[in-house]
């Protein structure tokens, strides 16, 4: 069976790289943004999680015709009442970078002793015409005092894991897939992804017909 393509809508070479990881034993090409020419940037203005993956998702792949894994995800600090929440990519202002946040984050939570947090990661999977899958799911943790840790993106260096005893930075590619949000959450999309893959070959054989077109190749 010849690769199918499913496009990234993201950016992010991190997100991109553990993507790839995680979906690499299965018949499909990963392509991302960086792939293709410049297109409208969407707007991710939702409210949650759930609202922002699939306004990515579905508005990328109406305009690129291929089918778009999106995800949205971000950290809850339950003493800030769920901040930074869906603006944890822009916590510290909208071209911040990933060290702005979590110096920002770390001067939020001076002095306070609740630290605990979770990660949550909403994955989507959406066809041109707007059908769509959803997997979700959370990893508990507490933020540190400090930015331990080389690898990963993010909040990772500030994100520790108690059961492992490390931060997420100081986890190698393999150790947290297995225990991060996104790893669950891509966990239970591969245990499905044959039933995906159908899913996707019948959505666009429909979008195809409608349009009396040839069923195309994802």
């Amino acid at each position: 069976m010849h690769n199918k393509t499913l496009i990234l809508a993201t950016h992010n070479q991190g997100k991109i790289s553990e993507f790839k990881e995680l979906l690499s034993s299965f018949p499909v090409e990963i392509k991302s943004l960086k792939n293709f020419g410049p297109i409208p940037p969407v707007n991710e203005d939702g409210e949650t999680f759930e609202e922002n993956a699939y306004k990515k998702a579905h508005t990328t792949a109406r305009i690129l015709g291929f089918p778009v894994l999106a995800d949205d995800s971000g950290l809850e600090v339950q003493a800030l009442s769920g901040l930074p929440g869906v603006r944890s990519a822009r916590y510290a202002g909208e071209e911040a970078t990933d060290k702005e946040n979590n110096l920002k984050l770390l001067e939020a939570m001076k002095g306070i002793a609740d630290r605990k947090a979770s990660f949550k990661c909403v994955i989507t999977i959406a066809v041109p015409k707007g059908p769509a899958l959803t997997y979700e799911e959370i990893c508990e943790g507490e933020i540190i005092h400090k930015m331990k840790g080389s690898h990963g993106f993010g909040y990772d260096p500030i994100f520790y894991y108690p059961p492992l005893k490390k931060t997420f930075a100081q986890m190698s590619v393999e150790e947290k897939n297995r225990v991060s949000h996104r790893g669950k959450a891509t966990a239970q999309l591969r245990n499905e992804f044959d039933k995906v893959l159908l899913w996707l070959e019948q959505r666009l054989t429909e979008e195809a017909s409608s349009k009396g077109c040839v069923t195309p190749e994802f």
